[in-house]
């Protein structure tokens, strides 16, 4: 019998409730067991001690002296991850870190390095990549079935109201970034995972509706390296609601848009038989921008684990790539022109 993983949880914030349902819904309890969390505010500490039914920690480096523990799952604001991931790291802890893993790309290779030095996985929560829609038109584009890419475009118009903001990281550079390093970062990554690499981005962004140091709103365009442009949009100035996270591709043999609140849905498809077929299969329902795909990614690093494997399938190299673009984005607008993605352009603001 395979043995059962050990889990602890840093960070009792907005994400980790949505962790809650998923590994209560989703994932056979036989595999693992949720041992210890750890979260500086008592009263989300107690809620999330409950609903685990396990110890709780102030600090996680006590945690984790006390504890024997698999893996880490690290649900705290952006800015903090490099520091506890190192820890981790250097305890031999494997880890799955939301998005991003660092605010700066020097940190995400460090990283890297060290996972690598001490055998373990270092995964990040791009678990969108999983979506049945997404895994469907990746297999497709692996077989060129769409042909020569003319464009593709990603958009996502989300709302976020003013108290979101009004705490102690969110929309902050030090702590977060905008809506492209926090909200958009998934379909960014999606974006360039499908059809990068990415040559040159140019980016335009502001604060239309809220008050935050970073952007509420961006927009930009792409060149990759294929020869194909590229656009995206982000806000989170939509209201009253979320309205979309949408993913369209132009290709020489067909045309194909995601859709849903997180690519979770085909909504179209052009050039391809049993169109409707195809869009009943690959669609789900989800109730939130986070999606269902958590659960899909905890499943395969559980296995990896048990297979005493020490690489996983959305790995620190990705996260790297996908900040890099991110970095670009913000660099292009603080310097108002284009930027090659080769010049390794730092954003002045982000993560300082």
């Amino acid at each position: 019998m395979k043995k059962k993983i050990k889990i602890g949880i840093i960070g009792c914030g907005r994400v980790t409730e949505h962790y809650h349902n998923i590994i209560s819904t989703k994932i056979d309890r036989s595999k693992f067991e949720i041992q210890v969390v750890c979260d500086k505010k008592k009263n989300q500490l107690d809620k999330f001690k409950k609903l685990f039914n396990c110890k709780g920690y102030y600090d996680y480096k006590k945690m984790i002296n006390e504890n024997s523990l698999d893996i880490v799952f690290v649900l705290t604001p952006s800015g903090s991850h490099y520091q506890i991931v190192k820890f981790l790291l250097k305890n031999k802890i494997n880890v799955l870190c939301e998005k991003p893993l660092t605010l700066l790309l020097n940190q995400t290779l460090e990283l890297e390095k060290l996972a690598k030095k001490n055998k373990v996985i270092l995964s990040v929560a791009f678990q969108n990549r999983l979506n049945p829609a997404v895994v469907f038109l990746k297999k497709c584009l692996d077989k060129k079935k769409f042909g020569k890419i003319v464009k593709a475009s990603i958009s996502l118009l989300w709302c976020r109201y003013q108290n979101y903001y009004n705490d102690d990281w969110h929309g902050s550079w030090k702590m977060d970034g905008g809506v492209i390093n926090q909200q958009a970062i998934h379909y960014i990554d999606i974006l360039r995972w499908l059809f990068g690499p990415v040559n040159e981005v140019f980016c335009y962004m502001g604060n239309r509706i809220n008050k935050l140091e970073a952007e509420d709103t961006a927009v930009a365009t792409l060149k990759f390296d294929n020869g194909s442009f590229g656009t995206i949009e982000a806000t989170t100035a939509a209201r009253p609601i979320d309205i979309h996270a949408s993913l369209s591709l132009v290709g020489s043999k067909g045309t194909i848009v995601l859709s849903g609140l997180a690519l979770n849905k085909i909504s179209r498809i052009i050039g391809f038989k049993n169109s409707k077929k195809i869009i009943k299969k690959y669609s789900e329902y989800i109730k939130n921008g986070y999606g269902k795909s958590h659960y899909r990614l905890i499943n395969q690093i559980i296995k990896d684990i048990q297979k005493n494997k020490s690489s996983s399938i959305i790995d620190a190299r990705e996260s790297y790539k996908t900040s890099a673009l991110i970095h670009a984005m913000y660099s292009s607008y603080e310097k108002n022109k284009p930027i090659k993605l080769s010049s390794n352009s730092i954003s002045k603001r982000l993560g300082k």
